[in-house]
């Protein structure tokens, strides 16, 4: 049932995926005041730096924001993204997934499209420092991924998380990586390659006895790297097992609270399989809101905010007022 036809009619030159995802994600200016920067300490011992922002008002709602592959918390599409939740009254926290802030983290590990356990153990910390009432969850591409994993695994939701909204997810990871990796998505794709290698070679150094920079020097393609490390990190045995294991796609039927997924048709970045019309169509939790246009992330208007930063709002403050 909750299968929606998104209404988005973007400006014209945005109705290209490629304009609207650069314009979006390399420069769109978004200004944020008074954010204040907090490192957690994980469980491990590692760590996580995060950005917080308050609204006027006095609020006890959160809404924690994960980026998505190669991003930052300060990327133009979280900023927007919190900047109209503040505008609601909503707290709002921009995570940095495991090394990728400033720092390089302390353990051989980092993040992964899997990687719910950290991303929980954000949520603990927040309830510890606040007694929020309402927690929602936002997701960016690979973070909404984590997202969506989080909502469907076997695992115990706080009470307090009223739902979440997605944007452009590739739930079918091998399939989207499949997409990605083709001639017409080379410069996307390499860009990712070039700035994952960058992060390696730092690992390199911290850690010379589990990587090399010949080994890195090797990889040709993202799934090279995650063949040699993104898997093998976190404890799967290839890229394969990865993919499989950690694809939304395998836990949006189990979701256990309200969760968006919009995505465009025209996004590049994703695969036929990482549009699951028929799992919404026979969910009561999940819902997918599918766009003609908006690219990957790039859902441009003329105003101030992004059409998926209004629907994103309109889809938690219906939740809130269920």
């Amino acid at each position: 049932m909750p299968y929606l036809k998104g209404t988005y009619d973007p400006p014209f030159i945005y109705r290209s995926a490629d304009a609207a995802t650069i314009y979006a994600g390399t420069l769109r200016k978004v200004h944020l005041e008074n954010t204040e920067s907090e490192r957690i300490t994980l469980s491990d011992g590692d760590f996580i730096d995060v950005d917080w922002n308050s609204p006027e008002a006095d609020s006890k709602r959160i809404v924690i924001l994960l980026h998505g592959l190669e991003g930052r918390s300060d990327r133009p599409y979280m900023k927007g993204m919190a900047k109209i939740f503040l505008k609601e009254n909503w707290h709002t926290l921009r995570m940095n997934c495991r090394g990728c802030s400033d720092e390089l983290n302390n353990h051989y590990r980092s993040y992964h499209a899997g990687a719910t356990d950290d991303l929980s153990e954000v949520i603990t910390h927040v309830l510890a420092k606040k007694k929020y009432e309402e927690i929602a969850l936002i997701g960016f591409s690979l973070g909404g991924n984590m997202v969506l994993n989080y909502m469907g695994e076997n695992r115990k939701i706080p009470e307090q998380i009223i739902g979440s909204v997605t944007i452009s997810v590739p739930c079918d990871l091998a399939g989207s990586l499949g997409t990605i990796e083709r001639m017409r998505n080379f410069v996307y794709s390499k860009r990712f390659e070039l700035s994952l290698k960058k992060h390696l070679l730092k690992r390199a150094q911290k850690f010379p006895d589990r990587i090399s920079k010949k080994q890195i020097a090797a990889c040709t393609s993202i799934r090279d790297i995650d063949e040699l490390y993104t898997s093998r990190a976190h404890g799967y045995e290839n890229a394969e097992e990865y993919y499989k294991k950690t694809s939304a796609l395998g836990y949006l039927q189990n979701i256990q609270k309200p969760s968006l997924l919009i995505s465009a048709k025209n996004d590049t970045f994703l695969s036929p399989s990482s549009y699951p019309v028929a799992i919404a169509e026979n969910s009561e939790k999940f819902y997918f809101e599918e766009t003609q246009y908006g690219g990957h992330t790039a859902f441009v208007t003329n105003s101030e905010f992004y059409y998926h930063e209004q629907r994103a709002v309109a889809f938690l403050s219906k939740l809130l007022n269920a």
